[in-house]
């Protein structure tokens, strides 16, 4: 009720008009949307933007701009979703200027290595589970454009999506056993056949690093479903159905 409250509270704000600029300038996919879902897009932004905890780092000074384009390209996730949650492992935002050398790695539970044990990495993106999301900033920006086949914002959100049940192997909360068994079904086809076809180098829709596990398979078919549709559903019509009935995407 308390939340209720509080997210009733920040929606009686007016919607800044330079946030509409941010986002008409920053996020292709939110240009296209009928005036009813880019209103749903504004409210989910103004809460975003005030729950979530906001931090830049590596020299970087947060800006609103950030933080709205931000919040933006991450709730198109949640944009046909039904319900009030909004990311509920997503806790707080860190964001880099550029590419970020993360410390050396140790295997975690839900976790596999980028790179060998015990090496740092460079990374666009970064999501924990429990933990913060890691963005860079110029990274973000490409990713809004128009005819980019990669986002690193809804690649890492899905992560979240994924980490809701607690554990991430690439299946986010589902409504019942039913809808579980029939994600398991089409998901695993759809992941063996990238695999092959990665491991044969043969040329792929999907970003070869979806065969790097369940995990990175829905972060990466996320990213291909928003951002090219139609050759996804060409290409892996069952995987392109069961992705729509998840997002519920208002595509035009």
């Amino acid at each position: 009720m308390f939340a209720r409250r509080r997210r009733n509270r920040i929606l009686a704000a007016p919607f800044p008009a330079t946030w509409d600029a941010i986002i008409d300038e920053n996020v292709a996919l939110a240009r296209r949307l009928a005036p009813g879902p880019r209103q749903r897009l504004r409210d989910l932004v103004h809460v975003f933007v005030a729950e979530k905890y906001w931090e830049g780092c590596g020299g970087l000074e947060l800006t609103e701009e950030m933080q709205v384009t931000i919040a933006a390209q991450s709730c198109l996730l949640a944009l046909g979703r039904a319900g009030d949650s909004l990311f509920t492992d997503v806790m707080s935002i860190l964001v880099y200027p550029s590419t970020v050398i993360t410390a050396p790695q140790r295997l975690g539970l839900f976790e596999q290595p980028r790179t060998p044990i015990g090496h740092a990495q460079a990374v666009i993106g970064e999501a924990m589970l429990g933990g913060p999301v890691v963005l860079a900033w110029d990274a973000v920006l490409a990713g809004g454009r128009e005819d980019m086949p990669g986002n690193v914002v809804l690649h890492e959100l899905a992560h979240k999506l994924d980490m809701e049940t607690g554990r991430i192997n690439g299946t986010p909360s589902l409504p019942d056993r039913a809808a579980r068994d029939r994600w398991a079904a089409v998901c695993s086809v759809a992941y063996a056949r990238h695999r092959t076809a990665v491991a044969n180098g043969y040329p792929t829709l999907m970003d070869a690093y979806g065969a790097t596990n369940e995990a990175e398979f829905f972060a990466v078919a996320t990213e291909t479903y928003f951002t090219r549709p139609f050759h996804l559903q060409y290409e892996h019509p069952d995987l392109c159905v069961l992705l729509d009935d998840y997002y519920r995407f208002p595509f035009a």
